[in-house]
């Protein structure tokens, strides 16, 4: 069997031979290490290898055969500067302060070596969360710059991204750091729900991180969790990331529903790890993914406020896809 077929890497922790998949999330209290991947709509699965240890990814050296062919996308330039408007008017009407709006790529291709494309992404677009998982019905190869949920026994921290620029760009605006505090405050609630009171703080506010071609506005909410919590009560709490959804979230939610498509499936999920009171969960963004429908994929998005304007928007879910598609191939409109 190739190691590749069945097998998980993040941060220098590499599984192999899967024992084990489940969809019980109560399966993540047993104390194992288990790989976990939850997409944006609460599909869950956890695999459990029979060996986990420190390594480099093991296929750096697969050479990856750029795609030919052309990206579609789910919503096309007009149909996505609509969708911000839709946006727009629900925020004038009260029931929304702001959405996170997103769009599908995907390529026909035959099942490629996405072992090899994640080895190509981890050369030219490292990130401080990339991941890959790889399972008979679901391969992942991820560079995503965003935590979701870090645990070490019962401290937690969250790091929302809300901002996004090109590098050669110089401060964010009101726009962007109203956003970010906005998420804060959806995520301080989202951990209240699970922590002790008085223990959730924001340690860091609207630092910028820059990335290959990228820069990020980000903050930092800690907490305490409430003693015997399990880690379905956690995830419950937390899912979707209010950075990937919106606020409020419920109304977000909604609005999603009505205007996407597609479903977003791994891409705004989670993808990471957990070990009894252990984690390391990445949101799950800047994602490529097959399923068993003869495509690739890969999701962009941009987060909506009222005073966003629709081309501006729709640029940066471009700006968002540019890197990692040029790394993979094929033509982009």
């Amino acid at each position: 069997m190739d190691l590749r077929d069945d097998s998980f890497w993040m941060g220098g922790r590499y599984s192999r031979t899967v024992l084990e998949i489940s969809k019980d999330l109560s399966r993540l209290d047993d104390g194992n290490f288990w790989a976990v991947a939850i997409s944006f709509e609460g599909e869950v699965t956890l695999a459990r290898f029979h060996s986990n240890f420190e390594a480099p990814f093991p296929f750096l050296s697969s050479p990856w055969l750029a795609l030919q062919g052309e990206w579609s996308s789910s919503l096309d330039e007009a149909s996505y500067c609509q969708y911000v408007e839709r946006i727009r008017e629900a925020i004038a009407d009260g029931w929304v302060y702001q959405v996170n709006a997103c769009r599908q790529l995907q390529i026909a291709s035959d099942r490629v070596e996405i072992a090899s494309l994640f080895g190509k992404i981890l050369k030219e677009n490292p990130a401080p969360y990339a991941a890959y998982l790889s399972l008979p019905e679901l391969k992942i190869a991820s560079a995503s710059p965003e935590l979701f949920l870090s645990r070490t026994g019962n401290r937690v921290k969250t790091s929302p991204i809300k901002g996004t620029q090109s590098l050669s760009v110089r401060g964010f605006g009101a726009k962007d750091q109203s956003e970010n505090v906005m998420i804060v405050d959806l995520m301080r609630n989202d951990l209240g729900q699970i922590c002790r009171p008085g223990s959730v703080e924001v340690s860091e506010l609207l630092r910028t991180e820059d990335h290959p071609g990228l820069r990020h506005l980000v903050s930092d909410v800690v907490g305490e969790l409430n003693p015997d919590i399990k880690w379905s009560q956690i995830l419950s709490a937390l899912l979707p990331a209010g950075s990937i959804s919106g606020a409020p979230k419920s109304s977000a939610l909604s609005v999603i529903a009505e205007n996407e498509s597609s479903k977003r499936g791994p891409y705004c999920g989670i993808l990471g790890w957990v070990e009894g009171d252990r984690a390391e969960l990445s949101v799950a963004i800047r994602i490529f993914w097959q399923e068993n429908d003869g495509y690739l994929k890969f999701g962009t998005g941009a987060g909506i406020t009222f005073s966003s304007d629709p081309l501006a928007e729709w640029n940066e879910t471009q700006l968002k896809a540019e890197r990692l598609i040029s790394i993979a191939g094929g033509v982009k409109r």
